[in-house]
């Protein structure tokens, strides 16, 4: 299937590993132009070096932090001035720590908040013009099912990320009329890095082994299984397409079924 995609400009943050480096890599198959970007100049450099070894496409690597509003703007003006706009953005960041109310303050709530709600917006705001002038964009943005079914020990993911879905929702009404898609994709429990991570600090907890996390985990999910990164970015890559074009303001769980509510 032909996504209509090659030659298309896309930018994908947080993308030297997980997700958003899977997310990279099924774009640059399906021929895009890939700018990726992480606060690790050795990591992203690795990546980009991987995807191009497996694609054979171009593939630009950026150093930079969303956290920082001035950071992203240089980035998006490097890029703007290569390459003439955006027409892809894929909105990603990383995991704020897990921990329950009584482990965090209100600092650490806006930290949570710049790192995943504001830095979405700042990367929307910026992007949203240049797709405005072409009449065709597509953001994807990246949450967790964390927001429609929140996670015992992630209060602060499960608090910063939630916002997305609104912000998400009312951008998608405002600029539906230019062609410009923009929809929230939220993974479930997926073979990355960040979950490696949660059953570390399940078993730090006292409240098992790394084995129970993640049998635990497979129980309450009905296929069984966690999921890998190239399934998700196999569904990410399709609302990207020019087939996904009626398709605007959905959040699309990607979980094996592990929310349990209806919508």
């Amino acid at each position: 299937m032909d996504l209509g995609i090659k030659d298309k400009i896309a930018l994908v943050t947080a993308s030297s590993k997980g997700l958003g480096k899977a997310v990279a890599l099924r774009l640059s198959m399906e021929g895009a132009k890939v700018m990726i970007c992480s606060r690790n100049d050795e990591n992203i450099v690795q990546t980009r070096d991987e995807i191009v070894s497996q694609t054979g496409g171009l593939v630009k690597a950026f150093i930079c932090d969303v956290t920082y509003e001035e950071n992203v703007h240089e980035m998006i003006e490097q890029i703007v001035e290569e390459f003439g706009t955006i027409d892809i953005l894929v909105c990603n960041a990383g995991g704020p720590p897990a921990g329950t109310a009584e482990d965090f303050k209100l600092k650490d709530y806006r930290q949570a908040i710049e790192l995943n709600l504001l830095s979405t917006i700042n990367l929307c705001n910026l992007v949203i013009p240049y797709m405005k002038k072409q009449k065709w964009g597509r953001v994807v943005n990246m949450t967790s099912v964390s927001v429609k079914q929140p996670i015992d020990n992630l209060i602060l993911s499960n608090t910063s990320r939630t916002g997305i879905l609104g912000f998400s929702k009312s951008l998608s009404n405002q600029v539906a009329r230019y062609g410009i898609t923009v929809n929230t994709v939220c993974p479930g429990y997926t073979k990355t890095q960040r979950v490696e991570n949660l059953a570390k600090a399940f078993e730090k907890s006292g409240k098992g082994t790394i084995d129970d996390f993640y049998t635990n985990l497979e129980k309450n999910i009905p296929m069984g299984r966690i999921g890998t990164p190239e399934e998700f970015a196999q569904a990410v890559t399709f609302l990207t397409s020019e087939g996904a074009g009626y398709i605007t303001g959905t959040a699309l769980h990607i979980d094996g079924g592990f929310v349990k509510g209806i919508f």
